[in-house]
């Protein structure tokens, strides 16, 4: 069976689905088998594409207008591909880049396996210039990574307030300017350190 997705990154109206769905439909897609979703790429909640996802059996084939309806990045995409390949489903591109993707043939399963090497190429670019950065910076005198919510010396504030049982917990947080999911991160309800707190003193 044929399945299909549309997507427009806009939920107003302003943008229309039409000329994908001309697009699957003359591909052979009949319109109760095209979900559709009006939201950005980037957002991980899509129940068209989750309902679509949901849908496809061993043996089907999903045609998408352009590559980037699916996914929210090269790595996303042959990330949701390479699920539907283990699943025995197909995926058909029909335009833009990517079109040459028809993972029901052999000519269509390399070019999908040059756009995964092309996501590990970037993941492991993206690696090197983070460490890279941490490098240059240690290099200065500083140190990457989050930086923590409290100081040490309001951690230790923290740390006693907390082993005393009459301690309210609403005025502590109010008093570090913090929320109590942040202090329970850095100290125990019984005055003692949490990983985060042990980090703090450590750096």
């Amino acid at each position: 069976m044929l399945i299909g997705y549309a997507r427009v990154s806009k939920a107003d109206g302003s943008q229309s689905l039409d000329l994908q769905y001309d697009a699957l439909t003359k591909a052979g897609v009949e319109e109760s088998h095209i979900y559709t979703d009006r939201a950005s790429g980037k957002k991980d909640d899509r129940p068209g594409l989750t309902a679509c996802l949901k849908a496809l059996r061993s043996g089907d084939v999903l045609i998408v207008w352009k590559l980037d309806r699916m996914g929210r990045s090269l790595h996303h995409l042959v990330k949701t591909v390479s699920m539907l390949s283990d699943r025995a489903v197909g995926l058909k591109v029909l335009s833009g880049q990517g079109a040459q993707i028809d993972t029901t043939t052999a000519a269509g399963r390399l070019s999908f396996g040059i756009f995964a090497a092309l996501a590990e190429f970037e993941s492991e670019l993206i690696r090197e210039r983070t460490l890279a950065g941490l490098q240059a910076a240690r290099a200065r005198g500083r140190t990457g990574g989050r930086k923590f919510a409290l100081t040490k010396s309001q951690l230790r504030v923290a740390q006693a307030a907390m082993a005393n049982r009459d301690t309210s917990v609403s005025e502590l947080c109010k008093e570090l300017a913090i929320s109590p999911v942040t202090l329970y991160r850095y100290v125990a309800p019984s005055g003692d350190l949490r990983d985060h707190g042990r980090r703090l003193l450590a750096s």
